[in-house]
């Protein structure tokens, strides 16, 4: 009776695992394309292109001045890093930093590093660039973050690298260490002074 009460199952079709097949297909394309390139350094579409028009106040009761597109071609290399006093990662970039703003052989080449306050407080970052020391020439004050979209800042830390006539040449995404520093930055840098 047992073998009565039992439906028989039809073969499963090949065709109704197609679906599974090309999902699994698709993840797996996703998966080793994130995993591929090096992470910091994104593709931007500001590469080549002159720096977007921008104009900022310095940070408030700070003592750097403000920055605008128009500093960034004055005919020397500018290192631009996009900054703020909450993000870890910055913090950690933050010695890297000021080794590179102290570089002798850089400043007489006329390269120099600048910042963007990217969403914070001024009193925060005026306290954060106190007490670990500030890098930077000029500091642009973006408590909005409009000037990070018109860069394509995905976040915080974020560094270009502007040629003397404002182009930019070079973006690094997260935070510089220093063999990042070393191997990719400093080179990068000298690319622009050729």
């Amino acid at each position: 009776m047992s073998e009565q009460n039992e439906t028989a199952r039809p073969p499963m079709s090949w065709r109704a695992a197609l679906p599974l097949i090309g999902f699994l297909f698709l993840a797996g394309l996703f998966v080793m394309r994130l995993q591929s390139g090096d992470p910091s350094v994104l593709p931007s579409p500001l590469i080549g292109q002159q720096a977007p028009a921008f104009k900022l106040a310095g940070i408030p009761e700070g003592d750097r001045p403000g920055l605008s597109d128009a500093d960034l071609r004055q005919g020397k290399t500018t290192v631009l890093n996009f900054f703020a006093s909450w993000c870890g990662p910055c913090r950690l970039e933050h010695p890297v930093l000021k080794k590179l703003s102290a570089n002798e052989a850089l400043k007489a080449m006329g390269v120099r590093i600048v910042g963007i306050n990217y969403k914070d407080e001024p009193a925060n970052a005026r306290t954060y660039l106190a007490s670990d020391g500030n890098p930077y020439a000029a500091i642009g004050d973006d408590l909005n973050g409009r000037v990070g979209i018109d860069w394509g800042a995905t976040g915080v830390p974020e560094t270009f690298i502007i040629r003397g006539d404002g182009t930019v040449a070079f973006k690094y995404t997260g935070p510089i260490t220093e063999r990042a520093l070393n191997d990719i930055v400093l080179p990068e840098i000298e690319k622009t002074l050729r």
